[in-house]
């Protein structure tokens, strides 16, 4: 059973992660691969919004998506958006990256590869790596403006559609974590973190939800 405190903890670094960008259009968007097909779907809406011409899905598989998607996210993530009517001809793939930053510099690289006309980004991400993300594109990829988006979706609607609450609760520790310590390694922006996230999501670590973390070195 998960506790009350441990949900009202959740629900705080849910809301953290949150950048609240409006959407706006951009010269690409970049979908990051995960195990959550919902990132391809939001970035379809807002492929037919107009919202930019070309799309990068980005992700090879993980331990959470190698038996859910065994082609890659990135290809998982491209048959969803033609199965939604995007022209093959506005997906490019990147088959190769396994964490955030990798993410960002390979579709970086196949972006000019391509002779793409980068100045802005819409990164579509999973909501509680809004955050994250956004700070590890701002880090790695600082001359382009980057807008964050995610699924409207509240914390307890998105555990439902997931099926995995704990999952869901190490993902949001796990993406805490690395706001907390990547910064230091260069691998993204440092963002002021409110002492009560931080306590949330020491609590959280305490509760045993951790198999996300990585190591501090």
């Amino acid at each position: 059973m998960i506790s009350v405190q441990t949900w009202a903890d959740a629900q705080r670094l849910w809301d953290f992660q949150q950048m609240h960008h409006e959407p706006r259009p951009c010269s690409v968007a970049i979908g990051l691969g995960s195990h959550d097909l919902g990132v391809a779907d939001v970035t379809v809406e807002l492929y037919q919004r107009d919202m930019f011409p070309l799309i990068v899905f980005t992700g090879a598989t993980s331990r959470t998506t190698r038996d859910r998607m065994p082609r890659g996210e990135a290809e998982h993530y491209r048959e969803r958006a033609l199965e939604l009517g995007v022209p093959a001809s506005a997906i490019l793939v990147e088959p190769n990256a396994r964490n955030t930053g990798e993410n960002i510099n390979f579709s970086r690289e196949l972006l000019a590869e391509r002779g793409a006309d980068v100045s802005s980004v819409l990164l579509v991400s999973k909501p509680y790596e809004e955050r994250r993300a956004y700070a590890t594109a701002r880090r790695l990829w600082p001359e382009v403006e980057i807008v964050s988006a995610s699924a409207p979706t509240t914390l307890s609607e998105y555990v439902n559609s997931i099926k995995d609450p704990r999952l869901v609760l190490d993902m949001l520790v796990g993406a805490q974590q690395r706001l907390l310590i990547y910064p230091e390694q260069g691998f993204m922006i440092r963002q002021e973190v409110p002492s009560s996230v931080a306590a949330a999501y020491e609590r959280l670590c305490t509760a045993g939800f951790t198999s996300r973390l990585v190591s501090a070195r």
